[in-house]
């Protein structure tokens, strides 16, 4: 069994002051939502043990700040800087997860960006929660984490439609369930 965590990265400011996509950083909702959702990480085992996170400035921080809210309880995974992942496709991200067979996670996690992420959480979807499956459909909006589980021994084993979506979960659906 695998499972796999997609994250896309928080809220961002609208442009870098460099100009440059990839210098684009959390504004302070962004920064709230990361820390949010590593809080809900951090009572919802299990964790991951190998995290790639696109080198983009917004994703490295949406790690750090959600590692900063759970890392008390989760144990430290492996950490990598992925530049693969900006920009990504499908293909390019099914490749990189392929490519986790090296180190064989139990637990893999993506941090990463649209409209590639929320591609790929489609195509994975073979079963699984059925309300996580139909608001996924529309958006992986930012901080939203598609967690899927994989029946297979090795990383290369992963494709389109094996996944089942065990739980699709956003700073904007944990407020809805708590009532705020």
């Amino acid at each position: 069994m695998r499972r796999l965590m997609l994250l896309r990265h928080s809220k961002t400011e609208p442009d870098a002051p460099s100009g440059r996509d990839e210098d684009r950083r959390l504004d302070q909702r962004g920064r709230h939502d990361a820390a949010e959702i590593g809080g809900w990480i951090r009572h919802n085992p299990p964790f991951p043990t190998r995290v790639l996170v696109s080198h983009a400035i917004r994703a490295l921080q949406t790690w750090e700040i959600a590692w900063e809210a759970m890392k008390e309880v989760v144990p430290a995974p492996e950490v990598e800087l992925t530049p693969e992942l900006y920009g990504a496709d499908v293909s390019q991200l099914l490749e990189t997860i392929h490519n986790a067979s090296v180190t064989d996670p139990k637990r893999l996690m993506l941090v990463g960006h649209n409209p590639g992420m929320h591609e790929l959480a489609i195509a994975l979807a073979g079963s699984g929660d059925p309300a996580g499956r139909g608001a996924l459909a529309d958006n992986l909006p930012t901080t939203g984490l598609a967690i899927f589980d994989f029946d297979i021994d090795d990383w290369g084993d992963v494709g389109l439609r094996r996944g089942r979506l065990e739980l699709f979960v956003s700073p904007k659906l944990l407020k809805q369930t708590s009532g705020e």
